[in-house]
C-alpha cells in the first residue's frame, strides 16, 4: 500500500506539515542534524502530540541513558503510552553502576516504563527488543530511533547500520508505525546516507545557516510538497518552532476565511473537503490561512462541494463593512494544533474578514478532568484571560497557579506549560492575544 492511501498524521507542528504535505502511518523519516540544530524540540512535539492521541510511543535510546530521556522530556515521559527502549546503559554505557542505579526504585512507585536491552552490542539482539515490544502492542505505533550514529558506534562501523535499518525500515512499513531516525550528518559517509534515502519515504534536513536554524525537505515520497529542496528558515523559543513562511495574501479580500467558515459550517473536515475538489488535505490549509490562492476550476469546484455560488466568495472584498455589532454566527472555529487539539473547544469571537485588530479575542473551554501538556497558542506577544466559569491551574516556570471564576490571567512572556481542569465543571475562558 501507497504511503498516500494511509492515514495522514500531523508531526505536532502545523507548519511542518504544510510544508511537508503531512506525515503517513508507514512513513520511515530520516533527521539529519547539525549540533544544535533544535532536532530534539521536533522530537518533542511529535511525542506530545502521539501521546495526546494515545497513541504507543517507544523511545530507542542509544545516545542518551533512561534518566536523560526522562529529564529531556519531563512530565511526557510519565504517560502509560510511552516506553524507553534502553540501549544505552549495556551499550555505551557500558554497564556502568552509575546509569544502573536509574533502575533503583520501588516498583510501586515507578512512573516510568523502560526496558533494557540486555546486550545491544548484538544489531539482532535490538530488532527482536523492538519487534517484541511491539508485539504486544495496538494500533499504530510511534518510533523515536535516537540514534543511527550511535548505533554506528556501538556496532564498529557502517556496514552493520546499513544493514540493520534496511531490514528494519521495510518492516516497520508494513506494522503501521511511524518512526522518526535521527543522524549526525558529520558523523557518517555519503554512501551510507545515500542508501538510507532510498529507503526512507521522508528525509529531512536541519542546519544552522548564517546563525539561523534552517529545515530542508530531502525527499517526501508521495506527496505533491512545492517546498522540497527549499531551505525554510525558522525559530525556536522555549519548544516552540515557528517558521518563517511567505507573508499571507493580501486579506482585503478573506477567501481563505470564507471557505474555512463554510467549511465548518456544513461540518467537513479539510480532508473530507480536500476529497472531493481532488486536492490534498495540505492544499485546503494553505487556501484557508491566504497562503495561496486556488485555480479558477478549483474555485468552482469548492463552490459546487460548499453548495455556494462563486460569488459567495468575493462577497465584501472591497466594500467597508457598516457598524460595529457582530453576530455570534460570524465566529469560527479556533483551529487548535499541538497540544490542545482535542483537548480544548473554543472559537475566534471577530468575524474572519477582521485581521487586523489589535487584539484577537477568543471564547474558550475545557472539560473537566482534562490536562493539556502544553500552552493553547503559539504567540509573540502578551495574552490576557478572563475566568468566566469554573476553575483552572496552570503551570508556569514549574510552579501550579490556580484561577477561578472571575479571576485574570496576564501573561507578559510567560508560555505555560501546562493546563489542567480538576474540578467538576467546564472552565471557561475569555482569552485575548495582544499584537
Amino acid at each position: 500500500m501507497e504511503a498516500m492511501k494511509k492515514k495522514p498524521v500531523s508531526s505536532g507542528i502545523a507548519q511542518l506539515d504544510n510544508l511537508l504535505g503531512d506525515l503517513y502511518i508507514g512513513d520511515n523519516v530520516l533527521w539529519y542534524e547539525d549540533a544544535g540544530s533544535f532536532t530534539a524540540v521536533f522530537c518533542i512535539h511529535f511525542i506530545r502530540e502521539s501521546l495526546t492521541l494515545k497513541k504507543p510511543t517507544i523511545y530507542v535510546s542509544f545516545d542518551r541513558s533512561p534518566k536523560n530521556v526522562v529529564t529531556f522530556l519531563g512530565p511526557l515521559a510519565e504517560s502509560q503510552n510511552f516506553t524507553i527502549l534502553d540501549c544505552f546503559t549495556n551499550g555505551k554505557g557500558d554497564r556502568s553502576e552509575v546509569f544502573n542505579k536509574f533502575y533503583e526504585k520501588d516498583g510501586a512507585q515507578w512512573p516510568h516504563q523502560v526496558i533494557r536491552v540486555n546486550d545491544p552490542a548484538q544489531p539482532g539482539q535490538v530488532a527482536e527488543a523492538i519487534y517484541g515490544l511491539h508485539a504486544n502492542l495496538s494500533g499504530d505505533t510511534r518510533f523515536i530511533i535516537d540514534s543511527l550514529t550511535g548505533m554506528q558506534d556501538l556496532w564498529g562501523g557502517e556496514e552493520q547500520v546499513m544493514k540493520f535499518y534496511a531490514r528494519t525500515c521495510p518492516r516497520l512499513y508494513e506494522l503501521d508505525t511511524i518512526a522518526y531516525w535521527i543522524v549526525e550528518k558529520g558523523a557518517h559517509s555519503s554512501r551510507l546516507k545515500a542508501n538510507i534515502n532510498k529507503i526512507a519515504q521522508v528525509a529531512i534536513d536541519l542546519a544552522i545557516k548564517g546563525g539561523k536554524p534552517a529545515l530542508k525537505i530531502l525527499k517526501a515520497e508521495k506527496r505533491n510538497s512545492r517546498f522540497l529542496n527549499e531551505p525554510q528558515s525558522f525559530s525556536c523559543t522555549g519548544a516552540e518552532i515557528v517558521f518563517d513562511l511567505p507573508k499571507p495574501l493580501p486579506e482585503r479580500l478573506d477567501l481563505g476565511g470564507k471557505i474555512k467558515a463554510m467549511r465548518k459550517k456544513q461540518g467537513l473536515s479539510q480532508k473530507e473537503l480536500a476529497e472531493k475538489i481532488g486536492v490534498t488535505p495540505s492544499s485546503i490549509s494553505q487556501v484557508e490561512k491566504n497562503l495561496i490562492y486556488p485555480s479558477i476550476p478549483a474555485l468552482f469546484r469548492l463552490a459546487e462541494s460548499l453548495a455556494v455560488e462563486v460569488g459567495y466568495f468575493f462577497e465584501g472584498a472591497q466594500a467597508g463593512r457598516p457598524g460595529c455589532v457582530f453576530r455570534a454566527g460570524e465566529r469560527v472555529g479556533a483551529g487548535f494544533d499541538g497540544p490542545a487539539k482535542g483537548l480544548v473547544e473554543g472559537s475566534r469571537l471577530l468575524p474572519p474578514g477582521i485581521r487586523d485588530a489589535g487584539i484577537e479575542p477568543y471564547l474558550l473551554s475545557i472539560e473537566p478532568g482534562r490536562k493539556v501538556a502544553g500552552h493553547f497558542f503559539t504567540h509573540k506577544g502578551e495574552e490576557v484571560g478572563y475566568v468566566l466559569a469554573g476553575a483552572l491551574a496552570l503551570w508556569v516556570n514549574g510552579q501550579r497557579q490556580e484561577a477561578a471564576a472571575g479571576d485574570l490571567i496576564y501573561l507578559k512572556t510567560q508560555t505555560p506549560e501546562q493546563w489542567e481542569n480538576d474540578g467538576d465543571a467546564p472552565a471557561e475562558l475569555l482569552w485575548l492575544k495582544v499584537k
